[in-house]
Formats: C-alpha cells, sequence, structure tokens
C-alpha cells in the first residue's frame, strides 16, 4: 500500500467515527429534536431548583419575616425581630486597688497544755464547744499536795497560837526579843509553804485562758500528761485577722488603715476588713511586704484558716455602672455596645474602666436604665428590630 493511501486510511477513521457520534446531536440522521429536548430538560432543572431554594429560605424564616405576597425584603427592611438577650444597666458599688491573697487567723489561739506532770483525773469540756476564760477544763492529781497543805495548816495554826502567848509574855519582858523573832519567822515559812502548795495545786487545774471555742480533745481520764502533751486547741473567732502581702513598691503608700475587700469559698458576697498593722520588713525572697486586717466575725460565718481572694482598696464608687464583659464589641481603637431603644438595636462608642471577672465599668457612653445587648451581636445592623429578653 502507498503512502499517501496510508495516510488518507487514518485520517478518515477519526472523521467517520465523529460523524458518526454527532450526527444524531445535529440532525443529520433524522433526530433534530434531540438538542431541543436536552436544552428544555436542562431548564426544567434550573427552574425546579430555584424554586427549591425560595421554598427552602421561606420556610426557615420566623412567620413574623415572611414576606407577604412573596416580597424578597430582609428581615431588617421587612419588619422582622431579631430575638437577642439584654440586661439594664444600674449603679453599683464598685472598688478598685491592689490585688492579693492571704488567710484569715484567729484573734488569739493557744495550745492547751498542763504546767505540771500527773495523772488527768477529770476532763470538763466539750469538743468544739464554747468555754468562757477560767473555766475548768482538765484535772491532774493533787492529793498528795493536799496532803501537804493540810499539815502545814495543822502546823500554822499551832504556831499561831504559840506566838500569841509569845507576844504576851514579851509585853512582860518574859522572854527575849530573839526568841519572840524566830517564832515570828517560822510562823512566816509556815505561811509561804501554804501558799507556795496552793499555788502548785492551783497548776493541777487546768483553765482556759480566754473566752473561745476548743477543739478536739487529745487526753482521757488516766492519762498522764506532761508540760510537752497537747491536751487541746482554743481559739478566739470573734475577731479575724487578715494576713496578707504585697509588692514593695507599695511602701511609700499610707496603707494604715485602708479597707479590704475579700471573698472565700462558700459565701458568694463580699466581706470587708481594716488593715490595723504593717510588717515594715521587705521578705528578701518574694521582695513583698507583710499587712494584717481585722474583720469583725461576731456571727461566726467564716473561720480561721480560710483562704481569702481579696482587694486593697484604692478608690470606691458608689454610682458606677458596670455590664457584662460579653457586651464589649471592640472596634480598632475604640470599645462600642449594643443599646436598645424604642425596640431597635444600635451601637454607641463607650469608654470603659475598671474590670472584673464578669463585669466592667462603663465611663461614659451609657446611662444608668439603659438596656444592653448581650446575646445575637454578631447579627445585630443598626436600627435593626429587636425582641429583647431582659435577664439580670
Amino acid at each position: 500500500m502507498k503512502k499517501g493511501t496510508k495516510i488518507a486510511l487514518w485520517v478518515s477513521i477519526p472523521l467517520v467515527l465523529l460523524i458518526w457520534f454527532t450526527g444524531p446531536r445535529i440532525g443529520l440522521w433524522g433526530n433534530r429534536d434531540l438538542k431541543q429536548k436536552d436544552e428544555v430538560r436542562a431548564g426544567q432543572a434550573a427552574a425546579q431548583g430555584q424554586a427549591d431554594r425560595q421554598s427552602a429560605a421561606t420556610a426557615g424564616q420566623p412567620a413574623a419575616a415572611r414576606p407577604a405576597g412573596g416580597g424578597g425584603q430582609g428581615a431588617g427592611q421587612g419588619g422582622g425581630q431579631l430575638p437577642v438577650n439584654g440586661t439594664i444597666a444600674k449603679p453599683s458599688y464598685l472598688t478598685s486597688g491592689i490585688r492579693s491573697a492571704g488567710s484569715l487567723l484567729a484573734n488569739e489561739e493557744v495550745d492547751i497544755v498542763s504546767k505540771v506532770s500527773g495523772k488527768v483525773t477529770g476532763v470538763f469540756f466539750r469538743e468544739g464547744s464554747r468555754v468562757r476564760k477560767g473555766e475548768l477544763l482538765v484535772k491532774i492529781y493533787d492529793e498528795d499536795l493536799q496532803a501537804q497543805l493540810r499539815r502545814a495548816e495543822l502546823q500554822e495554826k499551832l504556831l499561831a497560837e504559840k506566838l500569841e502567848r509569845q507576844r504576851v509574855l514579851l509585853s512582860k519582858d518574859a522572854v527575849s526579843r530573839e526568841s519572840f523573832d524566830q517564832l515570828q519567822t517560822d510562823y512566816n515559812v509556815i505561811l509561804a509553804d501554804m501558799n507556795l502548795l496552793k499555788v502548785r495545786i492551783a497548776e493541777t487545774e487546768v483553765r482556759s485562758p480566754f473566752d473561745g471555742v476548743i477543739g478536739f480533745r487529745y487526753v482521757s481520764e488516766g492519762t498522764y500528761v506532761t508540760p510537752n502533751v497537747k491536751i487541746a486547741h482554743l481559739i478566739d473567732p470573734s475577731t479575724l485577722k487578715l494576713e496578707f502581702a504585697i509588692s514593695e513598691k507599695y511602701i511609700s503608700e499610707n496603707l494604715m488603715g485602708k479597707r479590704i475587700s475579700f471573698e472565700t469559698e462558700g459565701y458568694p458576697e463580699e466581706f470587708f476588713a481594716t488593715v490595723y498593722a504593717i510588717d515594715y520588713r521587705i521578705d528578701e525572697t518574694t521582695r513583698t511586704i507583710g499587712l494584717r486586717a481585722r474583720y469583725n466575725n461576731s456571727d461566726g460565718r467564716l473561720v480561721p484558716g480560710m483562704f481569702a481572694s481579696l482587694t486593697l482598696i484604692t478608690d470606691e464608687k458608689q454610682n458606677a455602672i458596670q455590664v457584662p464583659t460579653e457586651s464589649i464589641v471592640p472596634e480598632m481603637n475604640e470599645k462600642k455596645i449594643w443599646v436598645a431603644r424604642n425596640g431597635r438595636a444600635f451601637l454607641v462608642p463607650v469608654v470603659t474602666g475598671t474590670r472584673t471577672a464578669t463585669m466592667i465599668e462603663v465611663l461614659s457612653g451609657l446611662s444608668a436604665g439603659d438596656t444592653v445587648l448581650t446575646t445575637g451581636l454578631m447579627q445585630l445592623r443598626d436600627n435593626m428590630p429587636v425582641r429583647i429578653n431582659v435577664t439580670d
């Protein structure tokens, strides 16, 4: 086969195949309506898809926001209301200052011990109860001391009678002055011995040194105690001391008499104390100065040992306006807040101040009684109608 014939054959094969597949679609073999049918099907599919999208959009809108009569207006133009939460801005008490942490200490506390060694013959307190100053808590064995005291009392009585006779004889010069003075000395020694025995007997009675609450007891009747044995622990919780430390850079400030606001676990409210003592010795490890504040705990709500998160108050405001931190919308170099007025939302610029864990102070741009929006902030637009659920 010649070379030209081969080339013609290879060129004609693809051409025949192309005509075979495209002929029906362009109407070469009598199927001229095939192309029109494909175009009709494509148009019907597009129309159906558009109808489905419009139905889904209408079903997803609130009832009040659906267009009446097929209108295509949005929520802000068609009168729809965006449901949001809001809170009323109210004046409140606000403090600012130096934050720290500390511990509550008892006004007075002591380990109850015996001054003398001996066997416990009686325990006269109930664990966890209140005791009065001077109340008998524990009695130590003292029978031997009582016997010595009784003998000394008899000797004192005998010497007192003998001394009285010697005084009569001395007045008549029937006895020497030296003999009388010796008898007087013996009598005084007996009196001193009696006083010493009474003191030793008193030491066998362990009494409360102050009013307070006594804790667990660590001895029982029959226990042999020494001055090193702890009998119980006594505290006075009527007044508590709040001990804490602040940085040494505040050493130049007038800290005496400053108020302290503090919080503890178990109570939602704030408590207040007053600084009464400053340890001006700087701690070389932490570079802080120690302070103590006094808190009146007459109601007994707080107990020694509790942890306290505190603020040394340097500034107090009685009518500060605070809003939730989540209501702040930061924009470039300023901050704004969504405020509802007459059922519509408006974005207003504000100046903020002191910030706490959940609230932030607004210095300007907001007035008491304004409704501050706290949810739906990303969907809001200026002058958009809103339906507000006011929360505390």
